[in-house]
Parts: structure tokens; C-alpha cells; sequence
């Protein structure tokens, strides 16, 4: 950063302003119009709003914000992961925002590996429709049978034969999977269990209606039926060409961190927006209602949970933008502890925002009738999602001690250098 009163670029102040302009005029308007077509569509399908959203974000040039190494004729405009951020965060505001701009996850993870070490192939038939935004892929790296958390004890195998690769495993909570949109899936896999730890795994792209690919159980979140599902994914025998192999055979560990990074930071970012919309039902909430002759805005321990509100809210943002910029400045793999420290902060604080907003609603603040409950339960999957909170928590800690002490390894049992 060089200027810490304006971290942001002109281009991006410029296109912020256009996103908050967009998100105004369409977005907001049309929420309760989404909600209503999604019950109509089903699950599986496509609210008709969103499709006339994204034509008009597409024409304005709000396309693919997230993604800085876009071919430049490819559509959209992309951003530094610093000038994303606060863009990501006004989406995360709205059910319909990511994906009206084409900024969804997780298709911008894919596409951003798709982008990075794709084959000409893969690049031609699945990277270009999902920039162009005509189909939706999903993630299968999670499975039932294993800790995930530990991607490098992955089981589901990738074996070479001659020109081909061949799949089998189960896979789950592979997001967005049942859209009849969905027709790609990026997969990852045990290509060579005799290499060292963090070499044994591969990633591959994975055709949806490839022969040999079925789908199985259906887990829910909290209850929720969410839109594309997260559903159980069965490989058995798929085949698709060497030229679907993402980067070469035993890159699929690195592949994940690098995808998981700045994805981190737009998760970050989007549950902050999110937060942010909370609060705003809790102020409102607390002006409406009047128990016992005054509004609960009156109220100091009210007055308290909004004030702690807007606090953390505001830490947690710096905190992200910080990180954001130093991905920028210095890669994803030097800012790999902030990257974990905002992926444990940042859920756990929008967690407790949710959780007052709820208790100023009452009653309400539980049901459908207002967007607390969802929110709920989408954050606190995301203690889960892209790693747990211990595993993040972990990774701080490992790196702090060897501050002091270079050689400490987990599991180990150490001895400090200055012992006697």
C-alpha cells in the first residue's frame, strides 16, 4: 500500500463505485423477486432475474472482477486482489450478487486454476463458457470416509492408462454439483501413494456427464435445501484424456493451496458484506420495536451489541485488506498466515453479529421471514468449508513458533535450540 488513506487504485475506486451503483439500482431491488423464482425453479435451476441481471453486469463491464490474469480479450474487468475486496464485499450482501457479476464461488476458484494450469484444451472448452458465463462447474476434493481437513490422505485414485486417466473414489459436499448448469467438475485425486506426502496427489477436469459419474447422497446445511446442493459424487472407471490433467501428475496439492488462497480472502470478503447486512436489520429492528415504552434502541446493552458490532466488523475489514495487499505485493505464499488468520476471524465475527441480529428479532429472527437464519447457518459452515478453524489456528501457530525456533515440525518432539 502505498498511501494507507487510499489503499485502493483509481480503476478500482472507480469500479467499486459502479459495482455499489449496480448493486443499488438491480440487486436489492430484485431480492425478493430472486427468492420468489428460486422456489419456482427449484434447486437445480436458474431464477430468470439472474439471467437478466448478468446481461446487464456483463454490458457494463462488471464481469470476472476477480480474476487478474484474464487473457485481454476475454470479457470483463478484472482487479488486483486488493481492489476486489470491498466489490466482494458488497455482493456478499445479497443471495444474487456473486454470480450476477460472475464472480461466484466456486467458480472463481476453478476458473482461476483453470486460467493458471489448464491445457489449450481445458482452456477452450471449459475456461472460456465459464468466463462467458454459460455454464457453472463444482469442486470435488472432500470425502466422506477421510479427514479433509488433511488433503494429502485423499483416496479416491487417478491412474494413468496410456492417454487417459482413470477415476475411482467417492467424493462429497462437492458445491453446486445438481445445477443443470453445472457440466464441469474439477476433481482431486491419489495419482502415486509411494511419493512423498504433499506430491502424491493430482487434479484433473472431469466432463459432468462423463460416463461413470453418479450422484448419491445429498447433505444439507442446517436443513437448508441450498441452491446446486452439496452432494455426494460417485467416480467409478471415468476416463477423460491426459490433456484434462491440471498441471502434471503429483501438482494437485499445490493447485489446492494456490486456489484456496485469495479464494479465502472473496469468502472473507463476501461474509463481511454479509455481517454487514445483519447489522443493518439489527439497527432497524432495534428502532421498530418498543417493549415496556421505549425502543430497543434505548436499551445500553443493545446499544452494546451494535457498537461491539460495528468494531469488529471494521477490525476484520482492515485485517482482510491487509492480507489482500500483501498477496498482491508479495504472493499468496507469503501471506499464507494472514490468509489463516482472516479465514478464522473473520466467520467466527460475522457469527456473533448474526447471533445479536437474531436476538433483537425475536422470534423472527429464526424463520424465513427475514435472511438471519440462512445467514446463520451459511457461516457457520464456513468454520468448516476451506478448512477448519484448528487447522488455520495451527498453521498460525506453527509459523509464529518457528520464529523463535527455525527447525520445530508438528509431531515432533522439539528441543529448543537455547536448551541445555
Amino acid at each position: 500500500m502505498s498511501d494507507p488513506r487510499t489503499p485502493f487504485s483509481p480503476r478500482g475506486q472507480e469500479i467499486l463505485e459502479e459495482v455499489r451503483r449496480f448493486a443499488q439500482a438491480h440487486l436489492e431491488p430484485t431480492e425478493e423477486r430472486y427468492e420468489r423464482e428460486l422456489l419456482e425453479v427449484g434447486p437445480s435451476g436458474t431464477p430468470p432475474v439472474l439471467d437478466e441481471l448478468r446481461a446487464l453486469a456483463l454490458d457494463r463491464g462488471l464481469w470476472n472482477l476477480f480474476l487478474p490474469q484474464l487473457d485481454p480479450e476475454a470479457p470483463g474487468t478484472p482487479l488486483s486482489t486488493l481492489d476486489y475486496a470491498p466489490v466482494s464485499e458488497i455482493l456478499g450482501r445479497y443471495p444474487h450478487g456473486p454470480e450476477a457479476l460472475n464472480c461466484n464461488a466456486p467458480d472463481t476458484g476453478n476458473m482461476e486454476i483453470l486460467a493458471a494450469f489448464g491445457s489449450p484444451t481445458v482452456k477452450e472448452r471449459y475456461l472460456a463458457p465459464l468466463l462467458a458465463g454459460e455454464i457453472r462447474s463444482a469442486f470435488s476434493m472432500t470425502e466422506p470416509d477421510v479427514a479433509s481437513s488433511d488433503p494429502t490422505g485423499l483416496t479416491l485414485t487417478i491412474r494413468r492408462e496410456g492417454d487417459e486417466l482413470l477415476l475411482n473414489g467417492r467424493k462429497w459436499f462437492s458445491t453446486g454439483a445438481l445445477l443443470d448448469r453445472c457440466a464441469v467438475l474439477v476433481v482431486m485425486g491419489l495419482s502415486d501413494p509411494d511419493a512423498p506426502p504433499h506430491r502424491r496427489h493430482s487434479m484433473v477436469v472431469v466432463p459432468k456427464d462423463a460416463p461413470g459419474v453418479s450422484f448419491g447422497a445429498e447433505p444439507r446445511i442446517f436443513g437448508y435445501h441450498d441452491r446446486g446442493g452439496h452432494p455426494e459424487i460417485l467416480y467409478r472407471d471415468v476416463r477423460v484424456p491426459m490433456d484434462h490433467l491440471l498441471g502434471g501428475l503429483g501438482d494437485g496439492f499445490a493447485i489446492a493451496q494456490a486456489r484456496l488462497g485469495p479464494g479465502r480472502v472473496h469468502h472473507c470478503m463476501r461474509t463481511l458484506g454479509a455481517a454487514e447486512r445483519a447489522l443493518d436489520l439489527m439497527v432497524t429492528r432495534s428502532l421498530e420495536r418498543r417493549p415496556f415504552g421505549a425502543s430497543l434502541a434505548q436499551r445500553g446493552q443493545i446499544q452494546e451489541w451494535i457498537a461491539e458490532s460495528r468494531v469488529e466488523i471494521d477490525m476484520a475489514r482492515q485485517y482482510v485488506l491487509a492480507v489482500a495487499d500483501q498477496i498482491d505485493r508479495l504472493g499468496a505464499k507469503a501471506a499464507a498466515t494472514g490468509i489463516a488468520g482472516i479465514k478464522v476471524v473473520v466467520p467466527r465475527i460475522a457469527l456473533r453479529v448474526v447471533d445479536r441480529a437474531i436476538q433483537v428479532h425475536g422470534a423472527a429472527g429464526v424463520t424465513q421471514f427475514t435472511p438471519l437464519a440462512r445467514l446463520y447457518a451459511h457461516l457457520r459452515t464456513l468454520r468448516i468449508a476451506d478448512g477448519p478453524d484448528e487447522v488455520h489456528l495451527m498453521t498460525v501457530a506453527r509459523r509464529e513458533i518457528r520464529r523463535h525456533h527455525p527447525g520445530f515440525r508438528l509431531g515432533v518432539p522439539q528441543v529448543p535450540d537455547h536448551a541445555p
